[in-house]
């Protein structure tokens, strides 16, 4: 994919073409230069096209959607060879699919997607540290400040969690998060309010155009997220609210790692997702295969081993899939969800592609349809087998 890497604003300036190449930090840049933005992921390393086929979170999803609720059509390449196009008019029924579980039904080699005005000049971001022992005080303000799906519209996204900073503490994990906001600094600053009352031993704040914010927050192609040929296990959940009494158990399994693990300890990171939902959960969750518009969270713990070492690798299975269970048993009578696009490959069908019925049955119907011998399997798929593999190694 990476020789389709095309970007073509339509004359109307309401669309533009996407080669199937296309990553985030290069479709940022080139549309702002242009006065546009689009809805990408938060990270510039990323491809477009591939999370957005599994729905598509990332900043401008509170104002615009997620990337596939801004898919106006795709030309998808089928199992067989055939090129088709898909949109409202061409293949309606596959259009559904694409939108939350694309990647099961054939390669996408372009799409055209929705564009919007640019806005804003001027982006402010904020970066927090805090030791462990204002965990409460942290948490207790996000439920206050994102109130369970009600987050500011302009307080894009927010993210951070738990690591292992050895600048700050050689025995405790450390929280970090980092604001960005659409919008000027009075504005922010007055919603970061109860967070800058929490006393933190390291802050950054500042403004910059909107394609600086990936790097402000440490999501840049040059940054350590962006790092490729690494061993990485990952594990995630789908919440509402935090659970404090989930986010001690988490804190303190981090702990005990940094002290009976280091090696295991110092590639963690255990990631909490924060993102504005409003235009989100203004979608009819019927009209896309994207199945947790309710989720507001995503939880994400990702650990990078070294190569060929079986015993750290065991270690991180465990540890992930621990944490995995504490994030989802502070969540009682809520099933189980799993983002597509974070999935290990080890979750059942359901906590990927929804727990309604009708949304299996009708993505088992396109696949009849569109790929009948499951050639596309190879990626948390619809229809498992033999021939299926599993998703381990990012």
């Amino acid at each position: 994919m990476a020789r389709f890497r095309d970007i073509n604003i339509l004359p109307s300036g309401e669309t533009a073409w996407f080669g199937g190449g296309v990553y985030d930090g290069q479709a940022t840049e080139y549309l702002w230069e242009q006065g546009y933005v689009a809805t990408t992921g938060a990270c510039n390393c990323v491809g477009m096209l591939g999370p957005g086929l599994g729905g598509g979170h990332g900043p401008l999803e509170g104002v615009y959607g997620m990337i596939s609720d801004n898919f106006r059509q795709l030309n998808v390449v089928l199992a067989n060879g055939t090129a088709i196009t898909v949109n409202d008019t061409s293949h309606a029924d596959l259009l559904w699919g694409m939108k939350g579980a694309g990647h099961n039904f054939g390669i996408a080699t372009s799409f055209e997607l929705n564009i919007y005005p640019r806005g804003p000049d001027l982006w402010h971001y904020h970066n927090y540290i805090w030791r462990g022992d204002k965990l409460d005080a942290v948490f207790t303000a996000f439920n206050n400040f994102h109130n369970n799906g009600s987050t500011p519209v302009n307080m894009t996204v927010n993210f951070g969690g738990f690591q292992f900073n050895t600048t700050v503490s050689t025995t405790n994990p450390t929280i970090w998060w980092t604001f960005a906001y659409r919008g000027t600094a009075q504005e922010a600053e007055r919603l970061l309010a109860p967070f800058n009352a929490i006393g933190s031993v390291h802050e950054d704040s500042g403004d910059v155009p909107y394609p600086g914010v990936s790097i402000a927050q440490g999501n840049g192609e040059n940054q350590f997220i962006c790092q490729d040929n690494e061993v990485r296990i990952t594990s995630t959940a789908g919440l509402q609210v935090y659970n404090l009494t989930a986010e001690h158990q988490i804190y303190e399994g981090f702990k005990q790692r940094i002290a009976s693990n280091p090696t295991l300890a110092a590639g963690a990171g255990i990631l909490h997702e924060g993102y504005s939902t409003e235009a989100v959960d203004n979608k009819n969750p019927d009209d896309s295969a994207y199945p947790f518009r309710a989720d507001h969270h995503l939880m994400l713990v990702q650990i990078i081993i070294p190569p060929g070492n079986a015993g750290i690798e065991r270690a991180a299975w465990e540890w992930a899939q621990e944490v995995t269970d504490q994030w989802n048993g502070g969540q009682p009578g809520r099933p189980v969800n799993t983002y597509v696009n974070y999935a290990n490959g080890y979750e059942p069908v359901e906590q990927i592609y929804g727990h309604e019925p009708w949304r299996l049955e009708r993505l088992r119907a396109l696949k009849k349809v569109y790929d009948p011998e499951n050639r596309f399997r190879f990626y948390n798929p619809i229809v498992r087998g033999n021939a299926a593999m599993t998703a381990r190694y990012r």
